[in-house]
Protein backbone atom coordinates (compact mmCIF):
# COMPACT_ATOMS: atom_id res chain seq x y z
CA UNK A 1 0.00 0.00 0.00
CA UNK A 2 1.08 3.27 -0.55
CA UNK A 3 1.98 6.42 1.43
CA UNK A 4 -0.96 9.31 1.42
CA UNK A 5 2.15 11.70 -1.17
CA UNK A 6 2.31 7.91 -3.09
CA UNK A 7 -1.38 8.02 -3.87
CA UNK A 8 -1.78 12.18 -4.42
CA UNK A 9 1.47 11.68 -6.81
CA UNK A 10 -0.47 9.05 -9.15
CA UNK A 11 -3.62 11.11 -9.18
CA UNK A 12 -1.39 13.90 -10.44
CA UNK A 13 0.49 11.48 -13.40
CA UNK A 14 -2.54 9.68 -14.10
CA UNK A 15 -4.40 13.69 -14.48
CA UNK A 16 -1.48 14.24 -16.83
CA UNK A 17 -1.21 11.66 -18.74
CA UNK A 18 -5.33 12.33 -19.51
CA UNK A 19 -4.24 15.59 -20.91
CA UNK A 20 -1.42 14.37 -22.82
CA UNK A 21 -3.67 11.85 -24.46
CA UNK A 22 -1.94 8.95 -23.29
CA UNK A 23 -3.91 5.61 -23.67
CA UNK A 24 -5.83 4.14 -20.11
CA UNK A 25 -3.13 1.20 -20.38
CA UNK A 26 0.09 3.09 -20.15
CA UNK A 27 -0.83 3.26 -15.94
CA UNK A 28 2.67 1.89 -14.47
CA UNK A 29 1.33 0.64 -11.29
CA UNK A 30 -0.43 -2.90 -10.33
CA UNK A 31 -1.81 -1.90 -6.87
CA UNK A 32 -3.22 0.73 -5.19
CA UNK A 33 -1.88 3.32 -7.12
CA UNK A 34 -3.34 2.14 -9.88
CA UNK A 35 -6.71 3.24 -8.61
CA UNK A 36 -5.51 6.80 -7.99
CA UNK A 37 -3.78 6.53 -11.30
CA UNK A 38 -6.99 5.63 -13.32
CA UNK A 39 -9.01 7.90 -10.96
CA UNK A 40 -6.83 11.08 -11.91
CA UNK A 41 -6.91 9.92 -15.42
CA UNK A 42 -10.83 9.56 -15.85
CA UNK A 43 -10.88 13.16 -14.17
CA UNK A 44 -9.51 14.76 -17.57
CA UNK A 45 -12.22 13.22 -19.21
CA UNK A 46 -14.41 15.25 -21.11
CA UNK A 47 -18.29 15.66 -19.15
CA UNK A 48 -21.40 14.57 -21.01
CA UNK A 49 -23.47 17.68 -21.60
CA UNK A 50 -27.62 17.86 -22.56
CA UNK A 51 -26.84 18.03 -25.90
CA UNK A 52 -25.10 14.92 -25.87
CA UNK A 53 -28.45 12.56 -25.63
CA UNK A 54 -30.10 14.92 -28.79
Amino acid sequence: MGTREDIVRAMQDGAEAGRRGDPPTACPHRDLLRTAWIRGYASTAPRPTEDDDA
